[in-house]
């Protein structure tokens, strides 16, 4: 089967840490050339080192700071092949989130998508081939019970990706979304009462959420679910929503309780 990555030049935001350093090593490993972004400095300048590759300090709650992570990142490169849009964030508590919160929330989760693919999208159409990879999380195709930001961004994320592969996938965008379920990163260790739901399935390490892109990667799969459970869950809500909602209740009355 085709390396789908040799050679080619990949882009992964949110690299500094968890998934995205795991997918940056993964698909340097595989011979991409590799260009880490984040806002954490040092952090993603000795991941750039780890593979190789280059680090870019980029802000991507921002149109300037995506626009200056894709400038930097074709100097570099000469040309993006493959994006990796996996910088998110998570803040607030249900309604109590604040303007603020949902506004950065809606920038990096959402609006970084939208921006990466207005710059990048119009070169790829015109060579027919590329491939735009969205970290959108089992929050994306499920919910989030507790946090109501995450989960309408993510599920924003998903609707964005699965809009442009319904647009572009027949004129060579290949799109794709990664949905994982627990996975040990900071993020799950902050959730809180949360961390039993997330982890009802097992908590992956984050190289197992590269292995399961990484498969992903060589079928072209629009739906990557690290988790395959998650795949169930899906169809369930999707059969029976009033059910599936019940369900998810009974364990919003656990979380109240504990």
């Amino acid at each position: 089967m085709k390396n789908p990555v040799e050679g080619k030049g990949v882009v992964v935001t949110g690299a500094a840490r968890g998934i995205g350093r795991a997918l940056a090593e993964r698909l340097a490993a595989e011979g991409a050339r590799v260009v880490v972004a984040d806002l954490l400095d040092d952090e993603v300048r000795a991941v750039a080192d780890a593979v190789s590759g280059h680090a870019v300090v980029a802000d991507a709650a921002s149109e300037d700071g995506v626009a200056q992570l894709v400038s930097a990142a074709r100097a570099q490169l000469g040309h993006i092949d493959i994006w990796f849009g996996n910088a998110g964030i998570e803040r607030g508590v249900g309604l109590d989130a604040t303007e603020d919160d949902w506004k950065a929330v809606m920038e990096v989760n959402v609006m970084a998508h939208v921006r990466a693919a207005r710059l990048l999208v119009p070169s790829w159409l015109e060579n027919g081939v590329g491939r735009f990879v969205v970290t959108a999380s089992a929050a994306g195709l499920l919910t989030m019970l507790g946090s109501a930001t995450y989960s309408v961004s993510k599920h924003a994320a998903l609707a964005f990706a699965e809009w442009l592969s319904a647009t572009y996938r027949h004129r060579g965008l290949v799109v794709q979304a990664i949905c994982p379920q627990g996975v040990r990163t900071a993020m799950l260790e902050q959730a809180g009462p949360l961390q039993e739901l997330l982890t009802r399935d097992s908590a992956l390490a984050t190289e197992d959420v590269a292995e399961a892109v990484w498969q992903g990667l060589l079928d072209d799969r629009f739906l990557i679910l690290p988790h395959p459970e998650v795949a169930g869950y899906y169809t369930a809500r999707a059969s029976d929503t009033d059910l599936w909602l019940t369900q998810m209740n009974r364990l919003q009355q656990r979380i109240d309780t504990a």
